[in-house]
């Protein structure tokens, strides 16, 4: 018999992949935001590029702050409910060995069956089986607060800097269509890439993030023309 290769699945990317997407989208589409709205109200290039490093900074700290809290609540969570599982293995394990085979029998198992299988998984790991089957968790979806925070920061610095150098570069006649346009195609160039990761469609991945990169700067470029406006 030929041995099957090994199956390649998504899942274990699900944690880093996620915060790495929404940190580079964030970058890519706030920063360049930022830098078409501040060109539109006519700002001195200087001014401009000194906006988009501040953005840059501001933006990276942010993520890496409001995923380490988010994915922190997360992780204590998870604690919280392992520890009320020890407790419970500690001082009523023939309850928690019936509770296993309860959720054994409805996933499709006869009793019999559902009651082997409990009880010689609680003699392998009994706290593992009830994290896996009872409570959801895994090793591949456990919560991981600093890889999350370290993930939206570097992705977030990595999808800010295309518009950045080029504010740096380019003329400033030129600058909020050159940063616009080369923003729309990173944008769909990397909602392509993360639905392919995922395994989901690409066409569909690169029109859903480019289309929301359009709003925001378009709606940024308005704000700012309106402001430059005013303060002429």
């Amino acid at each position: 018999m030929v041995a099957k290769p090994p199956e390649k699945h998504r899942t274990h990317t699900i944690g880093w992949l996620r915060a790495a997407v929404l940190g580079a989208n964030d970058g890519l589409i706030s920063t360049s935001s930022l830098l078409v709205g501040i060109a539109a109200a006519e700002a001195a290039q200087a001014s401009i590029v000194l906006a988009g490093c501040a953005g840059l900074a501001a933006g990276a700290l942010s993520m890496a702050a409001g995923e380490f809290v988010s994915v922190s609540s997360q992780a204590d969570t998870e604690q919280a409910d392992l520890a009320l599982e020890r407790r419970e293995l500690a001082t009523a394990p023939e309850m928690e060995r019936a509770e296993l085979a309860s959720i054994y029998v409805h996933r499709g198992l006869t009793s019999d069956l559902a009651e082997q299988v409990a009880t010689q998984l609680m003699a392998h790991d009994a706290l593992g089986a009830h994290a896996r089957d009872e409570l959801g968790l895994s090793e591949v979806h456990r919560a991981r607060p600093l890889q999350a925070a370290v993930a939206s920061a570097a992705a977030f610095a990595l999808g800010a800097l295309p518009p950045l150098a080029l504010a740096w570069v380019a003329p400033l006649p030129l600058l909020s269509l050159l940063v616009g346009a080369s923003t729309m195609v990173l944008l769909a160039l990397l909602g392509g890439l993360a639905a392919h990761l995922g395994g989901a469609s690409r066409i569909r991945g690169a029109l859903r993030v480019a289309f929301w990169g359009a709003v925001a700067m378009a709606t940024t470029a308005l704000i700012g023309h309106l402001f430059g406006t005013v303060a002429a």
